[in-house]
């Protein structure tokens, strides 16, 4: 499904999100608080614009690596890295069994992808795995808003326009767009989500909310 729509997908995630998804991401790396030089690691990278967003922000003397279970989508990353002049190594790699060894990286982060991982709580205890003690750990994620009014609105868009317009765009032939809001609506909400950090083996986890409450930035320091 994933390498039937990596062709349009950052057009896509750019029109859905009326381009806000751009600062979602600069949002999620200041949260895990890396500094130049520091190794990072972005898993569920998708076409790797979070992975680039960190490349941006650390500079050339930083080593980004970004992981995704998905090839085309790995293979589009790594087109727009070359064209970038972005220094970033990208792979093919399982969220649950990540090919690095404990306490290699400064931080990890996933953008929009934790929810596609089958075991949610194993995912975050893998990524926290690989980070350093001390490091962080950052999920940006959609969920749900809060207010009434708002929700309302939301679950319109979400359930029943961003479907239409994202299938018709990316020629889906498997509703990978119908996907998208399903994932969401049976994904923990904030508080759970936190709850399922803590228990990966962080603590002073802080959630903040973006978008009007549509996505949230948990994060979390390694023990």
């Amino acid at each position: 499904m994933f390498a039937g729509i990596a062709p349009r997908y950052d057009l896509l995630n750019h029109l859905l999100s009326a381009n806000r998804d751009r600062g979602w991401r600069r949002e999620a790396v200041e949260a895990a608080r890396a500094r130049p030089g520091d190794a990072v690691l972005d898993v569920c990278t998708g076409t790797g614009d979070l992975a680039l967003e960190w490349a941006r922000a650390l500079g050339p003397g930083s080593e980004v690596v970004g992981t995704d279970f998905c090839e085309a989508m790995v293979r589009r990353g790594a087109e727009k890295a070359r064209r970038s002049g972005l220094r970033v190594r990208l792979g093919v790699a399982d969220t649950l069994r990540l090919p690095f060894a404990d306490r290699t990286f400064a931080a990890a982060t996933v953008g929009f992808g934790i929810r596609n991982v089958a075991d949610t709580r194993a995912g975050l205890a893998e990524m926290a795995r690989v980070v350093r003690s001390g490091g962080r750990v950052v999920v940006l994620e959609f969920t749900r808003p809060s207010n009434p009014l708002l929700r309302f609105v939301y679950y319109v868009y979400f359930l029943l326009l961003l479907p239409l317009l994202g299938n018709l765009v990316s020629g889906s032939r498997q509703n990978a767009y119908g996907y998208l809001p399903r994932s969401v609506l049976s994904f923990p909400d904030r508080r759970r989500l936190a709850g399922m950090m803590e228990e990966a083996g962080l603590r002073q986890v802080e959630v903040r909310d973006l978008g009007l409450g549509i996505v949230t930035v948990h994060s979390g320091v390694k023990r």
